[in-house]
């Protein structure tokens, strides 16, 4: 009796992951490659930065910024030094008489999340219609802006999102990162072509300040340090469901690095899973959970297949079935990514992320991180 119970439960599982997928490659179909029309760009944009310790990138971040191909005289690039203890500042400086702005946090009392701090700090600065958000250890193709204010005019969108791509991986390690960070990626498109918005990635976000400011900024998610993305994502489909969009281009595209190690990889993965829960849309969690149950059941059969063979065998029916669907999605988001080469790791990536999913499960709701050098939870 309790065998059958579990291989029923293994098996409703297993056909909700292979649905789940399936549904979105059909979003992420659905999403056609952004090819923008020739017309006036008259979009005034504010680019926001929040940078802590970025001494060694944020160069590299502002001259992509300006030399970009939109107007100059529509580009403000304003960044927040968030408390740095380098000399992210003194370089950002370098850049003033560029028009580049610097704004720097001076909170006395601590804070949980200072990244929405400074972002709302320099939102209430900013001058353009349309705000970016993205991070100081980024790069650009010089049509970046380009792309995605061509989308926005044409799209009249509330919220862009947009791909962001890790890229120059120096390991087998930050490779395989890169494939599941595509995953992640396609997800969030997937579901904003199938209208159910649940994710994004805040190096690479557009959205129009006014709608900022009508929905109270981050007000009501400032307690979480992370969520500037995602959570404020929920904010904004809950009052537009119909007006967010995801600007499929290779121009539109911003890359930045795989983390170098399993501890800062395991850090960055509880503070995006810390998010989950307080998401207002219980169908997202409640899908969720049953994804984390469906990689907490093939995980336990294996362990019990020690006893009973009989579960080694659905245990790899399980995971067989979670490849196929896995590769089903992911050849054309690669494809779009322009890496495809990457493929041949999701054999390995399908079987490391049971145990990956099962654990960030867990350690990313139930406790603190550590991020940018401050204990936060």
């Amino acid at each position: 009796m309790v065998l059958l119970v579990i291989k029923t439960l293994t098996l409703a599982l297993t056909c909700i992951y292979v649905s789940v997928i399936f549904f979105l490659r059909k979003g992420w179909s659905s999403i056609p490659v952004f090819r923008p029309v020739e017309g006036i760009l008259k979009t005034k944009v504010s680019i926001l930065i929040a940078a802590r310790n970025e001494e060694s990138k944020i160069a590299l971040t502002i001259e992509d910024i300006l030399a970009q191909s939109y107007p100059p005289e529509l580009i403000e690039l304003i960044i927040v030094d968030d408390h740095s203890t380098d000399r992210t500042s003194d370089i950002v400086l370098s850049y003033k008489d560029k028009g580049v702005r610097l704004i720097r946090l001076n909170e006395k009392e601590k804070l949980n999340s200072y990244k929405k701090k400074a972002i709302a700090e320099a939102i209430n600065l900013a001058s353009g219609e349309l705000i970016f958000t993205t991070d100081a250890d980024c790069r650009m193709k010089a049509d970046w802006i380009k792309t995605v204010v061509s989308y926005y005019q044409e799209t009249d969108s509330k919220l862009i999102s947009s791909p962001v791509v890790y890229h120059q991986e120096k390991s087998f390690f930050e490779r395989l990162q890169t494939l599941e960070f595509l995953y992640l990626i396609g997800l969030g498109a997937s579901s904003i072509g199938n209208k159910m918005p649940s994710t994004c990635n805040g190096a690479n976000l557009a959205y129009r300040k006014d709608v900022f400011l009508e929905l109270g900024g981050f007000k009501g998610i400032d307690e979480l340090a992370s969520g500037d993305d995602e959570l404020f994502l929920h904010k904004v489909a809950s009052r537009y469901p119909d007006r967010i969009g995801f600007c499929k281009s290779t121009d539109a595209i911003v890359y930045t690095d795989a983390k170098e190690n399993l501890p800062e990889f395991i850090s960055q993965r509880k503070r995006w899973a810390s998010k989950s829960t307080k998401y207002k849309d219980k169908k997202i969690v409640a899908l969720g959970v049953a994804i984390w149950l469906f990689n907490l059941t093939i995980f336990a059969n294996v362990l019990a297949g020690l006893y009973l063979a009989d579960l080694w065998i659905l245990a790899l029916v399980a995971i067989t079935l979670k490849y196929i669907s896995e590769m089903f999605f992911l050849n054309p988001v690669t494809a779009f990514a322009k890496r495809s080469e990457l493929m041949i790791y999701l054999p390995l990536l399908t079987v490391i992320h049971i145990v990956y999913i099962v654990y960030i499960g867990i350690a990313g709701n139930s406790g603190k991180y550590i991020w940018k050098g401050r204990l936060v939870r």
